[in-house]
């Protein structure tokens, strides 16, 4: 496999008096794509440029391939950055763009042509080498900039948001172009993000990353699945959070009340204790809803049902979205996917009476605070 392994060690920065990261530490193993996900100013940009050399941090060491690179200038550490704004030359041509870091080494023309070639096809660029950055789509654009980053051949490269100045659906069919380009080259990836969606989608593992820390890391499903935290079970997807006090502990599962909607099951996800105040993050995805009361032939008491009033619908062709108000204090979302024709079954309107329920397991407890 391409590429080299990253260990970062007990990384911390500051500017001023404010810490923009705080003991940091993980590895990215060779070859994959690693994602750093996180809100805007939680230092993740910060992260980055002090991997790729363009900050010094103030404790800690980077290792790649378990050598020390703090040391080294940017050039020397085999590692290429993509920023945002693409940063091409506007006064070269496609070709010229991709040329250029092997012009920089002095290749000569025979091995620029056909490295250039090469990665022309890899970026589906080949019917674009003449024309300069100024007649190219957003999307072309990106690609340019990925094929002449990669044209140096770094062991690891870094990308910056890159798809930020696209529009949603170009955004879409460019991080399928990326997963590609990073399936054939499968060099290390290190790609910094905002948005959960595009995370989860291109990475083999993510780091999640608020105010300067780490917070978890782990596969897109590990993450999503199991937030260690309200934070992460929030920022990674859409959730519902149901807040209460643990009145019955069992081998496998507790009890628990919560005002305003009765006693509910959970999962002992964590050890839990009689009187613990706890939070747990049930997705949208998990929550069924019909109008008729559910039963339950095996295994009742792993079901909470709840009687509620369809607040909102939103319909979207392949799922439905409801918001289903409990009590006038909770409103849960849930998402209903369409499996069969629409049609084919009464529909759930607005201010209709329904019973919604999940299996415990579905739920997960991400805080837990002793009495």
């Amino acid at each position: 496999m391409k590429g080299s392994d990253l260990k970062i060690k007990n990384l911390s920065k500051s500017f001023g008096d404010t810490q923009v990261l705080k003991n940091i530490s993980f590895r990215v193993k060779k070859g994959e794509l690693f994602s750093i996900l996180g809100p805007s100013g939680c230092g993740k940009t910060t992260l980055l440029r002090i991997i790729g050399g363009f900050e010094d941090p103030d404790e800690g060491r980077i290792l790649m391939d378990n050598q020390d690179i703090l040391e080294l200038a940017p050039n020397k550490r085999g590692v290429n950055t993509i920023f945002q704004n693409y940063a091409l030359f506007p006064h070269l041509s496609v070709y010229e763009n991709i040329a250029f870091p092997l012009r920089i080494k002095k290749y000569t023309d025979g091995e620029i042509k056909e490295e250039v070639e090469r990665y022309l096809v890899l970026a589906r660029l080949q019917d674009h080498i003449r024309k300069y950055p100024s007649q190219l789509s957003g999307g072309q654009k990106q690609r340019v900039a990925i094929a002449r980053a990669l044209v140096n051949q770094p062991n690891i490269l870094l990308l910056d948001e890159p798809l930020s100045a696209l529009d949603a659906k170009l955004r879409q069919h460019m991080l399928i172009e990326l997963d590609s380009i990073h399936d054939d080259v499968g060099i290390t990836f290190i790609y910094v993000t905002h948005d959960q969606q595009e995370a989860m989608s291109v990475s083999d593992y993510m780091a999640v990353m608020n105010k300067g820390e780490i917070l978890q890391v782990g596969t897109p499903s590990e993450i999503y699945e199991k937030p260690v935290n309200a934070f992460v079970a929030d920022f990674i997807g859409e959730t519902n959070f149901i807040e209460g006090k643990v009145t019955e502990v069992g081998e496998t599962t507790g009890r628990i009340s919560v005002e305003g909607l009765g006693v509910l099951t959970v999962d002992k996800d964590c050890p839990i204790n009689v009187g613990d105040r706890v939070k747990l993050t049930i997705r949208p995805e998990k929550i069924r809803i019909t109008k008729k009361e559910p039963v339950f032939a095996t295994n009742p008491e792993q079901f909470n049902v709840i009687k509620g009033k369809v607040d909102e619908v939103i319909y979207t062709g392949f799922q439905s979205k409801f918001f289903v108000k409990v009590n006038a204090k909770y409103l849960f979302r849930l998402i209903k996917q369409h499996v069969k024709y629409y049609l084919d079954e009464a529909p759930i309107s607005w201010k209709d009476e329904v019973f919604i329920w999940w299996n415990c397991d579905d739920s997960y407890l991400v805080e837990v605070s002793a009495s």
